[in-house]
């Protein structure tokens, strides 16, 4: 089904690309947190500051009897937990001398929190030059909207994004995951590695500033440039893209459906020979790709009249022998099952102390001669408070016991 790696699981320190790279993960819930999972991913040592009570994240998601999230164990792999109360001075204090001996601190609070933490950039710069400062934030760093709380939602809505989702005769919809604020992480993530490499030049860190309705905006490919130039607005199309044929989901005989993309012009040529009707490659009405586009309904009743002759297996065989993109619409179970997924080790099993093994994503991308890896799931609240405080910082198991709350907590 999936590849273990229990392997990997004590593979400390890591051998990834951004070993010897240590983060401070600040944040909670997700746009910070899936920064922080990317770089730990990538082999980087990520120390995750918790609250005593712990990251909402331990707690959202879909349940099992134990009362965990699965959802945690996924977005902390690869991170060790500390837990830190940032509103005394003694947790920030902690997170200074931390910082002196770190690359990157990531942060999630409204511009401003940590500033009145005494943990702005100008601090963190005066104790380490060389720190980069990644915040995720609603509405960025600065201009009029800055100070308010900002979503990953609010963020899909003003970047463009809720409003040409879904079907044209309904309000706009939403993408089942948290898109938002993983874009605006992943963008995070991109402008860290960039500042990272940038300080190899300069010596110094620097700030980025990752906007949650930015992450959003920057997807929306011509959108904007369309309607300044042409007054174009793009609405609502449901399954497909206006003026892209064909590229649709169809019918087959045993019930099921199955995507096809074949609006390029020699794919199309390919996909009417295949479907015994090759004359329709120069029939006018479907010759050129703003043909097929202007006509796309009646063509897409044409090639559902097809497929739904086929069963879904013998449908995608016919499709990738005549070289015509296609895939089902998969849900978990098919991804645990299928080859390529298998033999591409896209998921693999992890050991995890609470629910055995546990099957997830693999890291992405992938590089040949330094890999990223899934050394852990996601660690218990404080696991690794001792570790970094009396090991790294050099607290005492008394000013431990001050800052957690509890004896190593």
């Amino acid at each position: 089904m999936t590849r273990d790696v229990s392997a990997l699981a004590h593979a400390v320190p890591s051998e990834g690309p951004l070993a010897g790279i240590r983060v401070i993960e600040t944040g909670q819930l997700l746009a910070g947190p899936f920064c922080g999972q990317l770089l730990g991913d990538l082999g980087a040592e990520v120390i995750k500051i918790e609250p005593p009570v712990g990251d909402p994240m331990r707690l959202w998601g879909r349940e099992k009897p134990h009362g965990q999230s699965l959802w945690w164990p996924v977005v902390a792999r690869n991170k060790k937990s500390v837990v830190l109360d940032l509103r005394t001075d003694e947790g920030q204090e902690a997170v200074r001398r931390l910082a002196a001996v770190s690359d990157v601190l990531i942060e999630n609070f409204r511009p401003g929190t940590l500033e009145r933490w005494n943990l702005g950039y100008d601090v963190l710069a005066g104790i380490n030059p060389r720190i980069v400062l990644t915040r995720v934030t609603g509405f960025g760093q600065t201009g009029p909207y800055a100070p308010r709380a900002g979503f990953g939602s609010v963020g899909e809505a003003m970047g463009g994004l809720r409003y040409v989702l879904g079907e044209p005769d309904r309000p706009p919809a939403r993408a089942g995951i948290s898109i938002g604020d993983s874009l605006a992480a992943s963008y995070a993530c991109i402008g860290t590695l960039a500042a990272l490499q940038e300080r190899e030049r300069s010596g110094r860190g620097q700030v980025v500033d990752s906007a949650i309705y930015e992450a959003v905006l920057a997807m929306m490919e011509s959108l904007v440039t369309e309607w300044q130039v042409a007054g174009y607005q793009r609405e609502r199309t449901g399954a497909i893209l206006p003026n892209i044929a064909p590229s649709n989901v169809y019918p087959t005989v045993d019930g099921g459906s199955v995507l096809i993309a074949a609006n390029q012009d020699s794919v199309f040529r390919r996909l009417t020979a295949v479907m015994g009707e090759p004359e329709l490659a120069d029939d006018p009405r479907y010759a050129t790709h703003g043909a097929r586009g202007a006509n796309m309904t009646e063509l897409d009743e044409r090639i559902g009249r097809w497929s739904a002759r086929f069963d879904a297996d013998t449908l995608l065989s016919t499709l990738d022998g005549a070289g015509v993109p296609a895939g089902r619409i998969y849900r978990p179970r098919d991804m645990l099952a299928d080859p390529h997924m298998i033999e591409r080790e896209s998921l693999v099993t992890v050991p995890d102390p609470t629910f055995g093994e546990l099957a997830m994503q693999n890291v992405a991308p992938r590089l040949s001669r330094t890999p990223g890896s899934i050394r852990w799931t996601g660690p218990a609240l404080g696991e690794h408070s001792q570790e970094v405080l009396h090991d790294l910082l050099g607290y005492s198991d008394a000013e431990i016991t001050d800052l957690t709350g509890a004896s190593g907590a």
